[in-house]
């Protein structure tokens, strides 16, 4: 009875599945993980938010602003690239003068050889001076003194005018070396400038067009208010929509530069132009006072130090004002805590507020 009832409670042996049934079993179980794996992946890793207009409008000023950064890069690379290939084309010119005159003292020495030759009494030292290894022959000095002093000058001239050639090839091929290091430069520069203005293209067509409308109208009012709707119109009617400043230049060439800063309202911004129909920050107030007959340098690092710092509280028409710590965009200062700029890709020649952006410096130049 016992054994009836113990018997009784035993559970049943499962037998493993086999065959088609094993096969079953497992394709189910599989399906059922991954169906709960990826119920609980959706529920960890929420879709990421699209980014509010906020958002994309700070990042387009940051791409802008990147971009400007590597704008006066490129800029100046490429006054370093300019200066090299004047280097390389200065060598090149040196060498062939010099390579010209080796060449006539060398058509010298031939005519002293051929007259020589001629009365037979062609000189030891011209025969070894134009035997097939005249290289041979110049160094050894000490031969020199078997010519007669005419002789002896002239083959002294040739060995050095051949040195004199072998360093400046040297030199050309250094300078060379340089140049192409500034071309790659450059290229860097406009790849990055080109990168981040295309980057500021798509993010702005992921807003509306309500939405960049308003950004644009936030833009105009950060860099000049409604003289940006002047600019639109036109250069000339830019012009005659903005009032000249009230406060007078501190003297004639300062009001040239103003002058002529006043007349490239309303031009394009164009990276890398200096004028006369599109400028960059740095090529605007390089051609102002150009115009007023004072060279400046490239770019806004280097204008920086073009002229006499002074604080802000000094300013004066005509001087240059910069932004940010980098030192990476300048304007013309006009009077009135006002300035003239060229401002982004976008946001052409303009009359702007000073305290829009980070100051960073000032200097005068006249």
């Amino acid at each position: 009875m016992a054994a009836h009832r113990k018997s009784a409670h035993r559970k049943p042996k499962q037998r493993p599945f086999t065959g088609p049934a094993a096969r079953t079993a497992a394709t189910l179980a599989l399906a059922g993980a991954a169906t709960a794996t990826s119920a609980g992946g959706a529920g960890a890793a929420p879709a990421e938010p699209s980014p509010t207009a906020a958002q994309v409008r700070a990042k387009v000023d940051r791409l802008y602003h990147e971009a400007e950064v590597a704008t006066e890069k490129y800029n100046g690379a490429k006054e370093k690239a300019a200066a090299a290939t004047r280097t390389v084309d200065a060598l090149a010119d040196e060498a062939a003068r010099r390579t010209d005159r080796l060449n006539a003292a060398r058509h010298t020495l031939g005519s002293m050889a051929t007259a020589q030759y001629r009365t037979g009494t062609l000189d030891p030292a011209l025969q070894l001076a134009l035997s097939s290894d005249p290289d041979s022959y110049l160094e050894r000095a000490s031969q020199l003194d078997r010519a007669g002093d005419r002789q002896a000058g002239l083959l002294g001239s040739i060995r050095r005018q051949r040195s004199g050639i072998a360093r400046v090839k040297a030199r050309a091929d250094r300078q060379t070396e340089a140049l192409a290091a500034r071309q790659a430069e450059l290229r860097e520069h406009r790849g990055a400038i080109r990168a981040k203005l295309a980057d500021a293209r798509t993010l702005l067509a992921t807003l509306t067009a309500e939405e960049r409308a308003a950004y644009e109208r936030s833009a105009d009012a950060a860099h000049g208010g409604g003289l940006a709707r002047a600019d639109r119109a036109g250069s000339g009617q830019a012009e005659r929509a903005t009032p000249r400043s009230s406060v007078a230049a501190p003297n004639s060439r300062a009001g040239r530069a103003i002058a002529f800063a006043h007349g490239a309202i309303g031009k394009p911004y164009v990276w890398g132009a200096t004028g006369p129909n599109a400028f960059d920050c740095s090529g605007l107030t390089q051609a102002a006072w150009q115009a007023a007959g004072v060279s400046l340098p490239r770019t806004t690092y280097t204008q920086i130090n073009a002229g006499q710092r002074v604080s802000r509280s000094q300013l004066a028409p005509g001087d240059l004002v910069f932004f940010y710590s980098g030192i990476s965009h300048v304007g013309l200062y006009i009077g009135g805590g006002q300035m003239i700029h060229a401002p982004r890709p976008g946001a052409p020649v303009r009359i702007a507020p000073i305290d829009q952006m980070p100051f960073a410096g000032a200097t005068r130049v006249a």
